[in-house]
């Protein structure tokens, strides 16, 4: 019984990620879960015993290196996945008492609110003007990467939907991709209407062995899907520093900006869930004939010739008359 209680805290970690991570959708949550943990706090409490963390110590592994104060979004998420961990370890009988890491009526009286220190974390994304000289070279790569990410960009689909994405989804006649809810962010099935170019890059995939239900975008591994990582390597090689999740807010600013669409339109387009319910209860249609156009347009804009822009220095020899000219 004494062994039992002097479970550390990262082997206490490591055993609620394993119980738990077959109820998260998207294989990179659990990677950022063991990411954050081994990171942050880790070096502070992962050699402790779970009944040994306290107050102070939960604190410490918040304010160190002015986490809280610099990168408030992921010291936030950071203290609720050390909570969640020490109240797994408080059921399982590792620990007792409350837990330390609560923020109600706890750590919010002495950490301030995360809008009151620092403005929210956005995923890098580039400018939609940017964005067909990205695709341009994009489209120089070879490999399945490079190939996915364009397929999320022109479908401005998340990571998980794009990566675990199967043939039996796909109607090429119809032109449309059906995302099972299963994969869905908002557990609700999603159709997403496929552009020519969207339509084209699939007739180009490679089919492992025509199978009918393989992955649309192969691994290392055959019969396997690409990891998340091989995209973020994909976007390493061609220079950027974006994500992937970026190029769906690059996509929002375009369909805002550049089109005359209606915004629940572009909601409906990256599977937003509407977040009024009474406007939810009007809005029953997911606007797909619409959805089309717009996803058509966006993929017209991306696969553009990029336009040359010209340095301040370049523009001011433009604007020289040379003497004697008229």
């Amino acid at each position: 019984m004494a062994a039992l209680k002097q479970l550390t805290f990262s082997e206490a970690a490591k055993q609620f990620i394993e119980q738990n991570e077959v109820k998260w959708k998207n294989p990179r949550h659990v990677e950022q879960w063991h990411q954050t943990l081994k990171r942050y706090a880790f070096p502070v409490i992962g050699n402790l015993p779970v009944q040994a963390v306290d107050t102070p110590l939960v604190l410490k592994v918040l304010e160190r290196d002015h986490l809280w104060q610099q990168k408030t979004a992921t010291a936030s998420r950071l203290r609720g996945r050390i909570e969640s961990v020490l109240a797994w370890a408080t059921v399982r009988g590792y620990r007792s008492g409350d837990n330390p890491a609560r923020w109600r009526n706890h750590l919010e009286f002495v950490l301030p609110k995360g809008s009151a220190v620092a403005a929210v974390e956005h995923h890098p994304a580039l400018p939609y003007a940017d964005m067909p000289a990205f695709v341009a070279k994009l489209r120089t790569r070879q490999g399945t990467a490079a190939q996915a990410l364009l397929f999320s960009i022109l479908t401005a689909a998340r990571t998980n939907e794009m990566v675990g994405a199967r043939w039996s989804e796909v109607d090429l006649r119809e032109r449309v991709w059906t995302v099972p809810a299963s994969r869905m962010k908002a557990g609700r099935e999603h159709k997403v209407p496929l552009s020519d170019q969207a339509i084209a890059l699939l007739r180009g995939l490679y089919r492992d062995g025509g199978d009918s239900d393989g992955f649309l975008f192969i691994g290392s591994r055959p019969g396997a899907a690409i990891n998340a990582k091989a995209l973020y390597r994909a976007l390493a090689r061609v220079g950027d520093p974006v994500t992937v999740h970026g190029f769906r807010s690059s996509f929002s600013t375009w369909a805002a900006e550049q089109t005359n669409v209606p915004r629940e339109v572009g909601e409906q387009a990256l599977a937003h869930t509407i977040s009024d319910k009474v406007e939810r209860a009007y809005k029953r249609t997911t606007l797909f004939d619409k959805r089309r156009q717009l996803m058509a347009a966006w993929a017209k804009y991306v696969t553009s010739a990029p336009v040359q822009r010209r340095t301040p220095q370049q523009r001011t020899r433009d604007n020289v008359v040379p003497i004697g000219a008229r």
